[in-house]
């Protein structure tokens, strides 16, 4: 099975498109950590279009990221297409990524995302618009079914296959069910069995442990990691340790965690500007990189005050003291 990407990797780790968190800053950051492909959040084709600045914006990267895929979602293949065009002449990604799996509401409801799923003609003249309208390889992204009562991981992937995608990512889990009860990794091995491109596994990856356990599970091409990664790109450096048989590397403590924050932090201000604005929305990832510290809870109702990030590293240092908590 050929990769849709370039990649020195036979099992590559690739962070997935998440909304205000797969920001170019934490791409970079990731990359550097292990993560072998990123993805762009998702982008709306209409908003593509429209030349809408913002999700512009959210298309652009810089080299270090590279292999990178542009995911985009919608509902109207003609738009698909026409969003597809724009991105591969002007942005030049590895390959262009068709979501297919997001269950937020205000998306589904323009049959976007996880919205398309309940009719798969659709789906499919999606896909052939977008792959008539690129020479990059077209991969796509989606969910087992809309619902429990549709819930036919095997059938839709092999729809995408056939409609022409290059590789197939399941987050096995349906969209009524969003983020709650187990991913069902089962039915990542069943689409693995049925499909002769890539297949990617997603879901319930949260250490590095589940990474080996899925591979080994499913017998998938490669994992995209979501949630897990959220203040944690230590999964893709202690996932690429185990898969290569190497002792899992330690837990970062405090002040490595504190480093590799200021870091993205400082990314973030030079990559999307050095605002009041990008300092409030880097506030929710200062909460996960503090994720079960000692104090952690007091520590986040300051750092969630902050106004800048002269003031997180003053936090830091405070928090460092050895006076001022347990280590």
């Amino acid at each position: 099975m050929q990769l849709p990407f370039p990649s020195a990797h036979r099992f590559p780790l690739i962070l997935a498109p998440m909304a205000g968190v797969s920001e170019a800053p934490y791409r970079q950051v990731c990359r550097r950590m292990g993560a072998d492909v990123v993805l762009s959040e998702f982008l709306s084709s209409e908003a593509i279009r429209r030349r809408i600045r913002a999700t512009l914006e959210g298309a652009e990267f810089e080299e270090v990221e590279r292999p990178i895929g542009i995911q985009i979602y919608g509902a109207d293949s003609s738009s698909m297409a026409e969003a597809t065009r724009l991105i591969t002449e002007h942005y030049r990604p590895e390959f262009i990524d068709i979501n297919f799996g997001c269950p937020v509401k205000k998306v589904v409801q323009r049959n976007g995302g996880s919205g398309c799923l309940r009719d798969l003609d659709q789906v499919d003249r999606i896909i052939r618009a977008v792959i008539g309208a690129t020479h990059l390889p077209v991969t796509a992204k989606t969910r087992s079914g809309w619902s429990d009562q549709a819930r036919d991981p095997v059938g839709i992937a092999l729809r995408m296959q056939d409609a022409g995608v290059r590789a197939f990512t399941l987050h096995a889990r349906t969209r009524t069910q969003m983020f709650s009860g187990r991913a069902d990794w089962d039915e990542i091995a069943r689409v693995v069995e049925a499909l002769d491109i890539p297949v990617f596994g997603n879901g319930d990856l949260t250490s590095a442990a589940d990474i080996v356990r899925m591979r080994d599970h499913t017998g998938c091409a490669g994992v995209m990691v979501g949630r897990g990664a959220f203040g944690n790109p230590w999964l893709f450096r202690d996932g690429q340790a185990l898969l290569a048989g190497r002792p899992q590397p330690p837990v970062p403590g405090a002040r490595e965690r504190f480093e590799i924050a200021l870091d993205h932090a400082r990314l973030a201000l030079r990559l999307q500007g050095d605002t009041r604005k990008t300092v409030i929305e880097f506030r929710k990832h200062l909460g996960w990189y503090t994720k079960g510290l000692h104090g952690a809870s007091d520590l986040r109702q300051r750092l969630f005050q902050i106004e800048s990030v002269a003031q997180v590293e003053a936090i830091f240092l405070e928090y460092l003291e050895p006076v001022a908590h347990v280590a």
